[in-house]
């Protein structure tokens, strides 16, 4: 898929998502308008039955204590004996005591004359300890009467009930009418968290739709760069070998048998090197898999590469450029995957080569390091970037190169490399002067490890 096509996708995606999120932000705040328009009447209408039903309680206990001073022939300022402590609690202060039974009757009928038909609960409090010294609960059934909450003994108001107590005021609860406040109410707005639920959803669909879209375009890209790149791969071999064969037709080598049994060997060699990279190119098909298993074998690692470097000697550095060897390590044989370490040292020496501007010069050093082989490979390239360092060997990465635009790859190569170490148990790592050059160190084991 062509970058123009996706940049399409993209712009209808996010067109998409915006006329989604307009339309629903315009319906959600228009509900929102509704509910509150609705939430405010309905706080109107209750606030209005609340005061109204608030001030029949008030002149029904107004009452009641204007006959109770009556009785008791008491002609003091009613004014200010009713309190609303709450919106469901009243208080009335009277200034002679009361019998239960009086009190009872007296709260039902005015409670019934003012239209109050809801179950109430009324105490009697003694002055002294103010505490509730008689209670009960009566309830208003469907008959239109008031009785109390259970017609057994210890709910029912007897007149005979002997009464002493010294009660200057009652209190009085309507249990249906518990505190409310409109604020606590579950609140409709929720449609906002639904639309940010909506755009979650619909900004996760579009993203790792979009990751699949640039995959897509990345692996298409890396198929073309390893099709590219095997190519060069395997023509490398296959025209050293055409150049060997060549020079053994053209040339007469019956006075000279050790050049052309060297010829011979480079042609050997090189048949080798095809059908390892072959089998490159099925391990590299194997590494998502997983399936990447090593056949242990000793070898001589000097002689592996002596061999890798005077192949590209005679492929690559014809025009220039040279591979200088420091093989100082004592103990050089060591069990390993001799193809795949083969290919590792191939790797390094190729990119080193890939990766200049002038003249390689490429040097290979290896010593020994306790019971491991440690090998170098420098070179005078471009080099890298600190900030490029940390991901050369992360898969698919490759090292921009500026205005060097040759360079074939699909950025396996070091992630391979680093595979193959870190399956043999060993180390690598590298330093590079961004400009002057590059260093690979690699510890291997002498030994499997297991």
């Amino acid at each position: 898929m062509k970058i123009r096509s996706i940049n399409t996708v993209l712009f209808i995606g996010i067109l998409s998502l915006l006329s989604i999120l307009f339309i629903q932000v315009f319906w959600i705040r228009k509900t929102i308008i509704i509910q509150e328009n609705k939430k405010e009447l309905q706080q109107r209408e209750d606030s209005l039955s609340n005061r109204q039903f608030n001030e029949r309680v008030h002149i029904a206990l107004t009452n009641v204590v204007s006959e109770i001073s009556s009785l008791y022939k008491d002609s003091s300022d009613l004014y200010g004996a009713v309190k609303q402590e709450m919106s469901n609690y009243f208080t009335v202060a009277i200034n002679d005591t009361v019998h239960p039974y009086f009190l009872e009757q007296l709260l039902k009928r005015e409670f019934y004359d003012g239209g109050i038909k809801e179950d109430f609960q009324y105490g009697i409090y003694d002055c002294f300890s103010d505490s509730i010294v008689y209670a009960n609960t009566i309830v208003f059934s469907e008959d239109n009467f008031f009785k109390p909450e259970d017609d057994t003994s210890n709910h029912y108001t007897s007149p005979q009930i002997k009464w002493d107590k010294d009660g200057h005021y009652f209190s009085v609860v309507f249990p249906q009418r518990e505190m409310s406040n409109m604020d606590d109410l579950p609140s409709d707005a929720s449609p906002w968290i639904s639309l940010f639920a909506i755009i979650g959803f619909v900004l996760l669909f579009f993203g790792y739709a979009l990751s699949v879209i640039i995959k897509q375009k990345r692996l298409s890209e890396i198929k073309t760069d390893f099709i590219n790149n095997m190519t060069h791969e395997l023509k490398t071999p296959i025209s050293t070998i055409a150049l060997s064969s060549e020079t053994l037709l053209r040339e007469s080598f019956a006075n000279d048998p050790e050049r052309l049994k060297r010829y011979a060997g480079i042609i050997y060699k090189e048949n080798k090197r095809l059908e390892n990279q072959v089998e490159r190119v099925l391990n590299v098909a194997k590494l998502d898999k997983e399936e990447l298993k090593l056949k242990y074998s000793q070898f001589d690692l000097h002689e592996l590469i002596r061999e890798a470097s005077e192949v590209f000697e005679i492929n690559q550095l014809e025009n220039g450029g040279e591979i200088q060897l420091n093989l100082e390590a004592d103990q050089s044989v060591i069990t390993a995957d001799e193809v795949h370490i083969g290919n590792v040292i191939h790797n390094l020496i190729d990119n080193a080569i890939k990766y200049c501007e002038r003249k390689p010069q490429i040097t290979i050093s290896t010593r020994n390091t306790g019971n491991s082989i440690l090998i170098e490979v420098s070179d005078n390239g471009i080099g890298i970037r600190r900030e490029n360092l940390r991901m050369i060997f992360d898969k698919f990465f490759r090292v921009p190169t500026g205005d060097l635009h040759d360079v074939k790859g699909f950025g396996l190569g070091l992630y391979y490399v680093k595979l193959i170490v870190d399956s043999h148990k060993g180390k690598i790592s590298v330093r590079s002067v961004f400009g002057q050059g590059t260093t690979f160190l690699i510890n291997l084991p002498m030994t499997k490890t297991n």
